[in-house]
């Protein structure tokens, strides 16, 4: 089974190539989100990694607080998205 990780609190001019070599040091990464705003493009200083369970237990308590690009990540396993009210 596989985990998705959020992670946050990540440098604007972070890359998911860079995301992806941080948590190989962890493990097998099977893919990396970040997430940017839709109006403007820009990153919005998070994303969502997955790796499989055991990799991902360790790449958590390994990353969480820990600095990157000069922020401190704030690392822990993905809730599901709340369900959003439709927009009108």
């Amino acid at each position: 089974m596989s985990k998705s990780i959020y992670v946050g609190n990540l440098p604007w001019s972070a890359t998911e190539e860079q995301v992806q070599a941080l948590f190989a040091e962890y493990g097998k990464v099977l893919s990396v989100k970040l997430i940017s705003d839709r109006e403007t493009g820009r990153a919005r200083g998070f994303g969502f990694v997955e790796m499989e369970d055991a990799d991902a237990l360790k790449a958590i308590e390994a990353l969480d607080n820990q600095d990157f690009g000069g922020r401190t990540l704030r690392v822990n396993e993905a809730k599901p998205r709340a369900p959003r009210p439709p927009r009108y």
